[in-house]
């Protein structure tokens, strides 16, 4: 039989890429978490992983191992969830959030959610690059905008608008784009190579804008487009204040954005963890609450 500590530990330990950041995950000593993986590897008469000087990478019977290893773990949390009282959370929840919007509307969601839930230990990363949820493990992650095709499960909490805009000075030199299709004439401001989203006449047309100043952040492209580098699209939590101002104006105005949200999205997985569900309930309460006290009838921010 194996220990479920040490089922835990290993499949940390892989996905987190070394014992470290294993051991940091489970917030243990790195001296007990390789103790429990020598005891798994002694148990299965099997090496799991091989020690680099980047970390640990997983053997042929490591990588299969952990498939089977991480189903049980989850159906044993499920297990846990479906017996614990109502009202009451327990173990780790490891969550993504988007660096531009987690700071300042994730973070004290997720604080009160710990609040609640005294027992639940709240792990947030808060970074603006795609997190792979398998691959780093974790259970859930918030995402804003528009949600491209994948395996993962999604919940929408709620509306997000937004549109495109320039400086003053940005569009004395160059002029406004008139159209879509017009902005291939302009500097547009980039996360990558993303696609631009835009409504005509009940249709949406897709753009690949083009532009040499490129961010992985959108406080960071609202910084270029006051400075006059181009065009950005850009949510409109980031540059209400500066379209007041006059610092910003809005251009392409005959042409909105088609409605974006903020998404929960989870693994795949043929059932939802309790923590999962209670964290997407809590969301939904708080975005709805901003949005009656803004008396903003569509519930967007």
């Amino acid at each position: 039989m194996f220990d479920l500590e040490d089922l835990v530990t290993f499949v940390e330990v892989a996905d987190a890429g070394g014992v470290t950041a294993g051991a940091r995950r489970l917030g243990l000593p790195k001296s007990i978490v390789s103790r429990r993986l020598k005891r798994l590897e002694a148990a299965l008469d099997a090496e799991l992983l091989t020690r680099t000087t980047r970390g640990a990478a997983l053997t042929e019977a490591g990588a299969t191992f952990r498939q089977h290893a991480a189903r049980v773990v989850a159906e044993i949390e499920a297990a846990r969830d479906a017996v614990a009282p109502e009202g009451q959370l327990a173990g780790r929840l490891r969550v993504a959030a988007p660096l531009t919007l987690g700071p300042t509307h994730f973070a004290p969601v997720l604080a009160q959610l710990a609040s609640r839930y005294p027992k639940l230990h709240v792990h947030t990363s808060y970074s603006d690059r795609f997190v792979d949820l398998v691959g780093e493990g974790f259970d859930a992650a918030i995402r804003v905008g528009y949600l491209t095709d994948s395996n993962l499960l999604a919940r929408r909490i709620a509306p997000l608008r937004g549109r495109c805009v320039a400086s003053p000075d940005y569009i004395a030199i160059h002029g406004a784009p008139e159209t879509p299709d017009a902005l291939a004439d302009h500097e547009c401001l980039m996360q990558g190579t993303e696609t631009w989203r835009f409504v005509s006449g009940g249709q949406i047309l897709s753009i690949r804008p083009q532009g040499r100043f490129k961010a992985d952040n959108g406080v960071a492209l609202a910084a270029a487009a006051l400075e006059g580098l181009g065009v950005a699209a850009l949510p409109d939590f980031l540059i209400t204040d500066a379209i007041a101002s006059g610092a910003l104006v809005t251009v392409l105005e005959a042409f909105p954005s088609p409605p974006a949200g903020i998404y929960l999205v989870r693994p795949p997985s043929d059932f939802q963890t309790r923590k999962v569900r209670v964290l997407g309930d809590v969301l939904t309460e708080c975005f709805q609450s901003q949005a009656r006290d803004a008396s903003d009838p569509s519930g967007g921010i």
